[in-house]
């Protein structure tokens, strides 16, 4: 059986390694992505399943990476899930613009992944 592919877009290591370690532990494959710059090209070769991507450490920069993914044909069906601080609800607004699938705390990401998940996939 074939282990869907998860890119995770992270610079912090906690929670984006917990995140990682999550994943795998519900059969993901993981490849972190820790240049958002990069995210598009990486999605286009490998295919993803879907995207989780921390808007804290690189926020803008990843919303811009959203927003590109969001923009291209061959990645825009890609469910994406950005996550980060309650507050402020800047980040959070700028990645619901830009094209995020779901977008959730950093604090309920790992106690509700597998939902989060249900949720992303069955959105498009």
């Amino acid at each position: 059986m074939t282990q869907p592919l998860a890119l995770v877009v992270y610079e912090r290591l906690l929670p984006g390694t917990q995140l990682v370690n999550r994943l795998q532990d519900l059969n993901y494959r993981v490849l972190a992505v820790t240049d958002p710059e990069s995210l598009s090209e990486c999605a286009r070769q490998e295919k993803p399943m879907l995207v989780l991507a921390d808007l804290v450490a690189t926020g803008k920069s990843v919303c811009e990476a959203i927003g590109r993914l969001r923009g291209a044909p061959e990645t825009q069906h890609i469910p994406i899930v950005a996550f980060g601080p309650d507050q402020p609800l800047e980040l959070q607004e700028q990645a619901r613009a830009a094209g995020a699938s779901l977008v959730v705390s950093e604090s309920a990401i790992l106690n509700h992944l597998p939902q989060f998940l249900d949720q992303a996939l069955h959105l498009e």
